[in-house]
């Protein structure tokens, strides 16, 4: 790459978003709001800025589970019609903004019940913010497709639960499922039950696995749960052997068949860093499964968290491993064609949104 690409080069280029979480990506000045009016206390600061910091802060822990504490927060104020619906908004537009074009956000309607609400009243508040969010994001000339993946704590046991709930609204914005939280010690295997009922209604589920935890979680996702994609699959990098001397990589049985069979991986920079799933972003394998052809995408996790957004990853990834434009754009493709709408509707995307855009992008000034 000759002339560096910038932040402001890349706010522009056409984005494609499949790992989110709506209670890690709140606006600091919605989480204060909100608490003001439901009477919500626990919160370590009293303005938009320090409170940001505070998140910021608290989430570089070098441990998914401290990286999970702070969402106490978030979740504590998402509890209401009312909350769930600003904040599906309000994610919308600030994707939009970034000029993501097609988005999958995901989040556990069982952690928004403690006022009441049931499953469906939980979903049904996201899915009228996300579709109210594309109309306020069409009319400001950013048009951007939200669906939603609902997610079901790993821990627990609701998991078959909330795979029906994704099922009786597969045809009103949920298009999967996923499980997450803490890896160790939660196997995915425990919800098999889950999986096996999202498969016997031919449809689509990702699961967290390969960041906290390594090759078995993976080896479990792919072998036994049938995982179209995968949430972070990082870990995958300690089935890849790298000669020191000629470079070239040997794959073991379970990278080759990630690879072989093109099972998407979630990877999710910063945050990989934040959770000591990896030590920098110059030791991220990010470039490593690029180069050997894994189908990498680029994704946030948690934008509030990680003080990020979909341009700082691409940019962090172009500064630390040299990409251009070529690779940004199929990083972009990759994620598109893994996205869990249907395949008209992802080539619709590809070659009217995503190619177009960067083509303008890519010519000379």
């Amino acid at each position: 790459m000759s002339t560096p690409i910038t932040l402001e080069q890349i706010r522009r280029a056409p984005k494609a978003l499949l790992h989110d979480h709506l209670d890690g990506g709140l606006r600091p000045a919605t989480v204060l709001d909100i608490a003001g009016q439901i009477g919500y206390d626990g919160l370590p600061a009293t303005d938009a800025d320090t409170l940001a910091r505070w998140f910021h802060t608290q989430t570089h822990s070098g441990s998914l589970e401290r990286y999970l504490e702070p969402f106490s927060h978030t979740v504590a104020v998402m509890q209401t019609p009312e909350a769930l619906h600003r904040v599906a908004v309000e994610c919308v537009e600030d994707l939009a903004a970034d000029s993501v074009v097609y988005a999958e956000v995901r989040f556990a309607p069982e952690l928004h019940i403690e006022r009441g609400l049931s499953f469906d009243e939980v979903v049904e508040a996201v899915l009228a913010g996300f579709a109210d969010g594309e109309r306020a994001a069409a009319a400001a000339g950013r048009p951007i497709v939200v669906r939603c993946l609902v997610t079901a704590m790993r821990h627990a046991a609701l998991s078959r639960e909330i795979a029906e709930l994704a099922i009786r609204f597969r045809d009103l914005g949920v298009v999967g499922f996923d499980i997450a939280g803490a890896e160790a010690g939660f196997p995915p295997s425990r919800h098999l039950d889950a999986f096996e009922y999202m498969r016997d209604n031919n449809a689509r589920f990702t699961i967290h696995a390969g960041e906290a935890f390594g090759l078995p979680s993976i080896h479990e996702a792919v072998a036994f749960c049938g995982a179209d994609r995968l949430g972070h699959g990082v870990r995958i990098a300690d089935d890849i052997a790298v000669d020191p001397d000629g470079g070239s990589l040997r794959l073991g049985r379970l990278a080759a068949i990630l690879r072989d069979k093109r099972i998407p991986l979630e990877l999710c920079p910063s945050s990989n860093v934040q959770t000591g799933a990896v030590r920098s972003i110059a030791e991220h394998p990010f470039d490593l499964l690029s180069r050997a052809r894994f189908r990498v995408t680029v994704n946030t996790d948690n934008r509030l968290m990680s003080n990020t957004s979909m341009s700082k990853e691409m940019l962090v990834l172009a500064e630390t491993f040299g990409y251009g434009w070529n690779d940004l754009r199929r990083f972009t493709v990759n994620a598109m064609k893994s996205a869990f709408i249907g395949f008209d509707q992802r080539v619709e995307i590809i070659e009217e949104v995503i190619k177009p855009r960067y083509a303008e992008l890519e010519r000379p000034a």
